[in-house]
């Protein structure tokens, strides 16, 4: 089993610096997930968690010994805007769980959850050596699912009207990136960065 020490207490990009969570982020938990509309789009429950809920979840979660989580912080600001994590790590078959909140809504939209995304699966593929990274989302967030699809996630598969949201069935999206795709994928954008190709769809 892949032990957290193989977890960095920094990653930084251009918008986001992802750091490990402390105590002190339990307040901004507990606004998050008490928010009716972060709930509708994370939780299969119908709304909100109760505060003692948030409390469990944070410190076996956010905080807790064996925990792959990291605080999302707005780079030119520090402002803590979310949370985004790894479970389910599988050494031997080299796979991890990815999850991600954008707790603070007016950081929706800007591109903080797409560059998190983008780190932690770079560390995954790359600095952790894993093969595989796969997540679940509803098929109504479909921001969420344009901005997995950018850092290379595709569709696997899909689990079929699995929950009960705004009065109609949806379904359940899984995804994943495969490390010879994540590879790829970085091996093109360096080389449209140098002038040795174009960005595909481009002339």
């Amino acid at each position: 089993m892949l032990h957290r020490r193989w977890f960095p207490d920094r990653l930084e990009g251009e918008l986001v610096v992802l750091r490990r969570h402390s105590r002190d982020n339990l307040a901004d938990f507990l606004r998050w997930y008490q928010d009716p509309e972060v709930a509708r789009l994370t939780r299969y429950q119908d709304g909100p968690m109760r505060p003692e809920e948030i409390e469990r979840f944070f410190l076996l979660r956010a905080v807790g010994p064996d925990t792959m989580a990291m605080g999302i912080h707005v780079k030119a600001t520090n402002q803590l805007i979310g949370s985004c994590a790894f479970s389910q790590l599988d050494g031997d078959n080299g796979s991890a769980l990815f999850h991600i909140t954008i707790g603070e809504r007016d950081a929706w939209g800007h591109g903080y959850g797409g560059e998190a995304t983008a780190l932690m699966v770079d560390h995954a593929l790359g600095s952790m050596g894993l093969h595989r990274v796969a997540l679940s989302v509803f098929a109504f967030n479909e921001r969420a699912i344009r901005a997995y699809a950018r850092v290379g996630f595709v569709v696997e598969g899909r689990s079929r009207e699995a929950i009960w949201r705004d009065g109609t069935w949806w379904d359940e999206i899984h995804m994943s990136v495969l490390e010879p795709e994540w590879r790829s994928t970085r091996w093109h954008a360096r080389a449209v960065a140098d002038g040795r190709a174009t960005s595909r769809g481009g002339a």
